[in-house]
């Protein structure tokens, strides 16, 4: 995460608040307490009835109509501003319990107070929003401009009020339109912290892939020449010295792959392998017949074929227990064939070779794996076409 998104993470938890960390929604007490200065009327009503019988009881349910307005407002903003929340909770028992209680408040305040406490209504459609699907809350909001019409020309020394009225439709629209913006913003930023996530579990699964391909084939190569080396020991000693040293080349060579595939700049040519399988080969006592050029094979295949031959040599020297091995090039494919005992022992369900299928995936290109007759493996990855599909073997098995 670069600075610009740490200071847009930090915002973001200073203004909503976090349930982690126990911070107050600062910017949502802020929306919700700016407009309660439309409960002062009502409040200056109920102060002044104060000797009336009952009068306390306006005053009393004012300020509870508030103070739980507040907490309703704050509890809903704090989690609608939860990234982690693609859809606001609508079934939540305590908001619905205390959407009831300041429902129930402004009927009592509207009784106790007179028509000036009608304009509680507003809050309880604005609430309505943040605390049912859109749908009931519309219905809602609407049967409440419905109903305080209705009231206001049925109860007695009331009057019509279409202020009220066009401040609840306002408010309620906005609303609307501010919960349709949040619910994006909320969908849009889970899906980039899906696609973060998503990004890292690539990164791991191909540091994973490469080293299993890189140490595998290096620790099989050094492994056989150990075992030349300690072979020849007594017999030719100048040359265990040569192979002994190329142990130590192998090691620093694989020790430079690691970093390199660490710090995700490493690349493998198809030459180098080809160059890296004779010698490999030649170690383990396996005829290679390899070719020598490689131009013709097109840019963009270049190195999944690199892997395969790396991935092939590597399980002919270390499962087949053959006595010669056949790498073939051609534009559109590439198939490393060995004499050996067969796919039983071929190592085609080990990570290597779903290594491998991975990245035929993501190169779009096919691997073939076959038994060859009368004894033998094939793995061949070839290009999707007309003729690649020609030159792959009739009964393969295509990953």
């Amino acid at each position: 995460m670069d600075r610009r998104e740490q200071l847009t993470a930090t915002l973001r938890r200073r203004a909503w608040g976090s349930d982690e960390e126990g911070d107050a929604p600062l910017i949502g007490l802020f929306w919700a307490g700016i407009w309660l200065f439309w409960l002062i009327s009502p409040l200056w009503d109920a102060l002044r009835n104060l000797d009336r019988p009952g009068g306390w009881v306006g005053v009393v349910a004012v300020l509870a109509f508030a103070a739980v307005y507040l907490r309703h407002w704050m509890m809903r903003w704090q989690l609608f501003g939860s990234s982690t929340v693609r859809e606001l909770p609508t079934r939540d028992p305590r908001s619905l319990a205390r959407y009831g209680v300041l429902a129930a408040l402004s009927l009592i305040a509207m009784v106790a107070v007179g028509q000036s406490a009608a304009a509680t209504l507003v809050f309880v459609g604005v609430s309505a929003m943040w605390t049912f699907s859109i749908r009931a809350a519309v219905v809602t909001s609407i049967a409440i401009g419905v109903g305080y019409a209705w009231a206001s020309v049925q109860i007695p020394g009331w009057k019509f009020d279409s202020g009220s009225l066009i401040g609840l439709t306002f408010a309620t629209v906005a609303c609307f339109a501010g919960r349709i913006a949040g619910g994006r913003a909320n969908q849009l930023e889970a899906s980039r912290r899906e696609n973060s996530r998503l990004a890292v579990d690539e990164e791991r699964n191909r540091m994973a892939r490469d080293l299993h391909d890189i140490l595998g084939h290096s620790l099989t190569v050094i492994t056989v020449k150990a075992e030349l080396a300690g072979k020849l020991i007594d017999v030719d000693p100048e040359r265990a010295r040569a192979e002994v040293a190329d142990l130590e080349r192998l090691s620093r060579d694989a020790l430079a792959d690691v970093r390199r595939t660490v710090t995700g700049f490493r690349e493998v040519t198809l030459s180098g392998e080809l160059a890296r399988a004779r010698e490999a080969l030649r170690a383990a006592g396996i005829r290679a017949d390899l070719p020598t050029a490689t131009d013709g094979v097109p840019s963009d295949l270049r190195e999944v074929f690199a892997w395969t031959v790396r991935e092939g040599v590597t399980n002919v020297i270390r499962h087949s227990g053959a006595r010669s091995c056949t790498i073939e090039v051609g534009d559109r494919a590439v198939t490393v064939r060995d004499d050996g005992v067969g796919t039983a022992a071929a190592g085609c369900s080990g990570h290597g070779i779903i290594g491998l299928r991975e990245r035929a995936l993501a190169a779009g290109t096919r691997l073939v794996t076959e038994s060859v007759q009368p004894h033998g493996f094939a793995l061949t990855m070839a290009a999707p076409d007309d003729a690649a599909s020609d030159r792959l073997p009739e009964k393969a098995s295509t990953a």
